[in-house]
């Protein structure tokens, strides 16, 4: 692919997080979701499962596009790795006041998998980004306030940096985007490595 192409980026997700990142970082990208099932790809840790989670969504979406050999399908899938288990979004309410309270005055570490698919040249490109998340220890009433609001059940890990979480996360080893759902060093990395600078991808 030549970098001076005009290219678009497709994001295989129906994250607002990551939407925005793209948007503030001058990308406008294209939403198409994936709708896969992430329910049916099982994994023996957190870091192969969003890897394979975000190349199915890539994949899923990518063979449903018309053939544009300047589009970019993106997928990403974010999940955290605490004390030896996985954890996604929670099922529900009771889940997700039951993983703080196990969390609080801890460490996890948040995976996100980034997939890139070149529609029509067929390159791809993949990589974890990898970011220690440190709780701060909240109580048992900031925990009920937490879960009543509904943030914490539409989110890996049950926690966000970017909304209501972010007063209850007291530092992280990493890219803060990542742990929102999306790093722009590390897509800037994918994008390298298939030979696009990703100012090719900024808005003008």
């Amino acid at each position: 692919m030549q970098s001076d192409n005009a290219y678009r980026l497709i994001l295989a997700s129906a994250s607002p997080a990551r939407r925005a990142l793209l948007t503030g970082a001058g990308i406008d990208a294209e939403i198409i979701v994936s709708g896969v099932d992430e329910s049916v790809v099982e994994a023996e840790d957190a870091y192969t499962l969003s890897l394979a989670l975000a190349r199915m969504k890539a994949r899923t979406v990518a063979a449903e596009l018309p053939a544009d050999p300047g589009a970019l399908v993106l997928g990403c899938d974010s999940v955290l790795a605490f004390e030896g288990e996985i954890f996604g979004k929670p099922a529900d309410a009771r889940e997700a006041a039951q993983r703080w309270m196990a969390m609080r005055g801890k460490s996890g570490v948040l995976h996100t998998g980034h997939h890139l698919t070149g529609l029509v040249s067929g390159l791809q490109a993949e990589a974890v980004g990898t970011t220690v998340v440190h709780f701060a220890d909240v109580t048992d009433a900031e925990i009920e306030a937490y879960v009543a609001s509904g943030e914490p059940l539409q989110v890996a890990g049950a926690f966000t940096l970017d909304g209501r979480g972010g007063a209850f996360v007291e530092r992280i080893e990493g890219d803060p985007g990542n742990v929102i759902g999306l790093s722009l060093p590390l897509l800037r990395t994918l994008l390298a490595q298939m030979n696009i600078p990703i100012t090719t991808l900024w808005r003008h």
